[in-house]
C-alpha cells in the first residue's frame, strides 16, 4: 500500500509541476510588455523553478527506490547492500523518519549497535522529541546487547508507565534484571507480565530461570509444571519439558 501511495503523490506532484509550468508560460506569452527581454527573463525564472521542482521530485523518487531496494536486500540477507542503500536514502532525505528507521534496522541486523544508538537522537528529533514505544523498545534491545542493564531498566519502566498492557518491556526488564543478578526484581517483572498474559512463553522461561539462578530449583520446576494449566502450543511445551530436564539435574 505504501508504494502505491508514494507513486500516486509523486505523480500528482509531477502533473502539478507540468500544469503550473504550462500555465505560467502561457501567462507570460500573453503579457504585453515594451521590452522583449522581460519575457525572456520570466521564461528563465519558470525554467529554473521547473528544474528545481523536477530535481526535488527526482530526489524523492531516488530516495524511495533506495529504501525499497534496502528492504529487498534485508529480505534476502544481503546486509552490506542494504546498509549502502539505507545510507543513500538518508543522505538524500535526512528529514524523512522512514529512511532512518530502515537504516537503524539494518545496523541492528549487522550488529552495529553503538552506531544504531547514535541514530537515536535523529529519530527522536524527527518524532517531535518523543520516541514511540516501538522505537524506544528497539533501542532498549540495543542497550541490553551492550550490557547496559541499568539503562534498559530505566527505559522499560518508562514504557510500562506509558502502556501497562505492552508485554515486551516487562519481559526485557526481567531479562535485564536477571543479567544483572537482581533475581528478586526479575521475578517481579516476569510475574507482572504473566498476571496480564499467562501464556507468554518468554515470561515463563524468564521466571523459571530467575528462580533457578537464585538457587530455588523447586520453585523453578513448579513454574514450568504450572504451564500445564495454560494453553501453550506444542513447541512451547517441548521447550518447557527440556528446561525441566535441565533444572532437575
Amino acid at each position: 500500500m505504501e508504494p502505491i501511495r508514494f507513486i500516486f503523490w509523486e505523480a500528482v506532484k509531477v502533473l502539478g509541476l507540468i500544469f503550473l509550468g504550462l500555465f505560467s508560460s502561457k501567462g507570460v506569452t500573453a503579457l504585453r510588455v515594451g521590452r522583449p527581454w522581460v519575457k525572456f527573463a520570466l521564461y528563465g525564472v519558470i525554467l529554473v523553478l521547473a528544474g528545481i521542482g523536477a530535481w526535488e521530485a527526482g530526489t524523492d523518487v531516488a530516495a524511495e527506490v533506495y529504501m525499497w531496494t534496502c528492504n529487498s536486500n534485508l529480505d534476502h540477507g544481503d546486509l552490506t547492500k542494504a546498509y549502502s542503500n539505507a545510507v543513500r536514502a538518508v543522505d538524500m532525505r535526512p528529514n524523512d523518519l522512514r529512511y532512518w528507521h530502515v537504516l537503524v534496522e539494518t545496523k541492528i541486523r549487522m550488529q552495529q549497535l553503538p552506531s544504531a544508538l547514535d541514530d537515536e537522537a535523529a529519530v527522536r528529533e524527527l518524532s517531535d522529541g518523543a520516541l514511540d514505544e516501538v522505537d524506544e523498545y528497539q533501542f532498549a534491545l540495543c542497550l541490553y546487547s551492550l550490557a547496559q542493564y541499568d539503562q534498559v531498566v530505566a527505559t522499560t519502566l518508562r514504557l510500562i508507565r506509558q502502556n501497562p498492557s505492552y508485554a515486551a518491556p516487562y519481559v526485557l526488564q526481567g531479562i535485564a534484571y536477571t543479567a544483572g543478578k537482581r533475581y528478586a526484581e526479575a521475578q517481579q517483572s516476569f510475574i507482572a507480565v504473566l498476571n496480564i498474559f499467562p501464556n507468554n512463553q518468554a515470561a515463563v522461561e524468564g521466571l523459571a530461570r530467575a528462580l533457578y539462578l537464585a538457587g530455588d530449583r523447586q520453585k523453578a520446576l513448579a513454574v514450568l509444571d504450572e504451564t500445564a494449566k495454560v494453553p501453550f502450543p506444542l513447541p512451547a511445551r517441548e521447550r518447557f519439558e527440556a528446561l525441566k530436564g535441565l533444572y532437575d539435574q
